[in-house]
């Protein structure tokens, strides 16, 4: 079964970072931020610490009604100390969420746009590659689960741990004894807890992995649909999509699997030795005097060992959140650190001003072409002045296509040059030498926008949109709705007007409401304007 690069099946374990070197890339995201997660973080704590105090209360309590004279005063005293404790746990949870939420959402934010942003950077090598779905699943779903653990995950982890120590603290200042023997039920978690981290995070990548390759065969599905309906291969790609599904549902039930075994430790293990704790605890308080072991003591002992439940158990949990979410930053970094082949130079020449083009002794091989494959262009030059029309033809697969991308640098030459007016493309800014570069592919790509917007997608107008400053129509540059105009009408896509609010109509996703011949006209248009 083929896999895009980025799966688990393909990725070099070279890529994988240790969990503190991954949490480590996200120090940029984090800038500005870290004040309000700290906060969150010392609220949970807090809230924490609260709930552990409660049982120490109860002692107070307990041996105080016990006293005859004090109970009285005791009961509303305890009574009030709870109220108040119980209060102020409430408010400090409300403090981590109000804290740690906008952060988790800020942070997620911020990936993604700069996840956007690189593979706007990243050459047509990288996106012939990688699949659709693997980049759409980190671009969604992992930067989901990157959120949920910054908000959720992180935060109660240490709390979680904290709560354990100091839980186990005071433990031992309630019963030495008690509080050993409770920690021996961590022994067996510690040997068990490696060789668990192990299989998950085998199982969480591998996961992962797949709901990109599931993701893939939905997006082909969904654009090959008129193919797919045509040639009546609904049925076979159900079946390979089936394939896919079903080797992701047995990866999340192993992984399933694994997280439950390791939770199932976590539970019985504290809960068995506190069965011991009870029989020993008893027999300390009926021996009071030499144990000094008090009755309110031992129902404190395991009133902390109760609410210490919840931190144990989640632990489990929260690890594997936490190796699901180290996952997930290892697949970011993946696409972040891919190599750019293509880049503007750190001081770029002026840009042109007519257009004379000159090619002169191209060769082009794409990246990863085996050594024995001859060159797909040999020997190339070609001269075009301002204002010429040439027409380039060969057989298919003769490279006429690739020639012309390579104007724009969507690949760089192998050897030779590419010059327009006597400057070397690889001189010139990358926006600039685009923005005066028009190409109309074979397969015309519409975006889901008005004709108006994609047909100016690479004037100023288009531009404008993507600093968030779209003029309204009562500004727009008159200029600009005259090329646009000049553009449809030398496209023959004058059906335009005919639409229901004309220019301004939404022509869907990839312009599917149009028929083949409409979307060649708009996207040759666009190449005009």
């Amino acid at each position: 079964m083929h896999r895009s690069p980025g799966s688990s099946s393909t990725a070099s374990s070279a890529n994988r970072t240790s969990l503190r070197s991954a949490l480590g890339r996200l120090k940029p995201y984090l800038q500005g931020l870290t004040m309000r997660w700290t906060l969150g973080l010392l609220s949970a704590v807090g809230a924490g610490v609260v709930a552990l105090s409660i049982p120490q209360v109860l002692q107070v309590l307990i041996n105080s009604v016990l006293d005859d004279e004090a109970a009285a005063r005791a009961v509303w005293v305890a009574a009030g100390v709870m109220l108040a404790l119980g209060v102020l746990e409430a408010g400090l949870v409300y403090m981590r969420r109000f804290f740690v939420l906008p952060v988790a959402s800020e942070a997620e934010t911020r990936m993604r746009v700069q996840l956007f942003s690189t593979l706007q950077d990243l050459s047509s090598r990288f996106h012939a590659e990688w699949g659709a779905g693997q980049l759409q699943s980190r671009a969604i779903a992992d930067l989901n689960m990157l959120r949920r653990w910054f908000a959720f995950g992180s935060v109660m982890f240490v709390t979680s741990v904290i709560s354990v120590l100091v839980g186990f603290v005071l433990m031992i200042s309630l019963s030495p004894l008690l509080a050993l023997i409770f920690l021996i039920a961590a022994v067996p978690i510690m040997v068990i807890a490696p060789r668990f981290r192990q299989r998950f995070v085998h199982f969480s990548r591998s996961a992962q992995d797949q709901a990109g390759e599931v993701a893939t065969r939905v997006e082909e599905s969904v654009h090959g649909i008129r193919v797919l309906k045509a040639f009546g291969r609904g049925e076979h790609a159900l079946s390979g999509f089936h394939a896919e599904a079903t080797e992701l549902r047995d990866l999340e039930v192993s992984k399933a699997r694994t997280l439950a075994k390791f939770l199932m430790a976590m539970v019985m293990l504290p809960e068995s030795v506190l069965g011991i704790c009870l029989l020993i605890g008893l027999w300390q308080v009926a021996h009071q005097e030499s144990t000094g072991v008090t009755v309110g003591a031992l129902a404190a002992f395991f009133a902390t060992a109760a609410v210490l439940k919840g931190p144990i158990e989640s632990v489990g949990m929260l690890l594997g959140m936490t190796f699901t979410a180290k996952t997930a930053i290892d697949r970011h970094i993946e696409v972040m650190d891919a190599q750019v082949d293509v880049r503007s130079p750190s001081t770029p020449r002026s840009a042109p001003e007519h257009g004379l083009l000159e090619i002169e002794e191209l060769r082009f091989r794409y990246p990863g072409a085996e050594p024995t494959e001859p060159d797909l262009l040999r020997g190339v030059s070609l001269r075009v002045e301002p204002g010429e029309t040439v027409a380039l033809v060969s057989s298919t697969g003769g490279g006429t296509s690739t020639l012309l991308t390579l104007i724009p640098r969507m690949y760089d030459a192998t050897d030779g040059s590419i010059r327009i007016d006597s400057v070397d493309v690889r001189e010139l800014d990358l926006a600039d030498l685009r923005s005066r570069v028009a190409l109309a592919f074979d397969d015309p790509t519409l975006f889901s926008a008005s004709v108006e917007e994609n047909v100016l997608l690479g004037t100023a107008f288009g531009r404008e949109r993507d600093e968030l400053t779209r003029p309204g129509p009562e500004d727009r540059d008159e200029a600009l709705q005259t090329a646009m105009h000049e553009a449809l009408t030398t496209a023959e896509a004058e059906f335009v007007y005919d639409l229901p609010d004309g220019v301004h109509t939404p022509i869907g996703e990839e312009g599917l409401s149009l028929s083949g011949g409409q979307r060649q006209r708009l996207a040759l248009a666009r190449a005009i304007a």
